[in-house]
């Protein structure tokens, strides 16, 4: 079972959670980040580390994201991995809570 970064991480992209990640699983677009499900290793270190509130156990993502289980897994086959905290984006703030963001994913 793999963690999935959900819908509040994009237009945030926090990275605190790469930072803890023991097996840095993370993989980083331009405003959104995503967890590779085959080297997630279920530690849960990840989730709590994260402002947005954006990470979930695969098995607890919200009805309303089940589609980021997939997209995590595709993105992570394409997009570089990213091992180091960076800054948030510029305005992570007030993008961070509101819902339906999908549309504003770069790719």
């Amino acid at each position: 079972m793999a963690f999935v970064v959900g819908d509040n991480c994009i237009k945030c992209k926090y990275t605190d959670c790469v930072e803890v990640c023991p097996v840095d699983c993370f993989y980083e677009g331009p405003n959104f980040l995503v967890i590779h499900p085959d080297e997630c290793i279920d530690c849960a270190l990840c989730e709590p580390e994260c402002p947005a509130n954006a990470i979930f156990s695969e098995d607890e993502v919200p009805e309303d994201q089940q589609e980021f289980i997939e997209l995590n897994a595709e993105l992570a086959e394409v997009w570089p991995n990213i091992t180091e905290k960076k800054d948030s984006l510029p305005d992570a703030e007030e993008w961070d809570g509101k819902e339906g963001k999908l549309e504003h994913l770069e790719r």
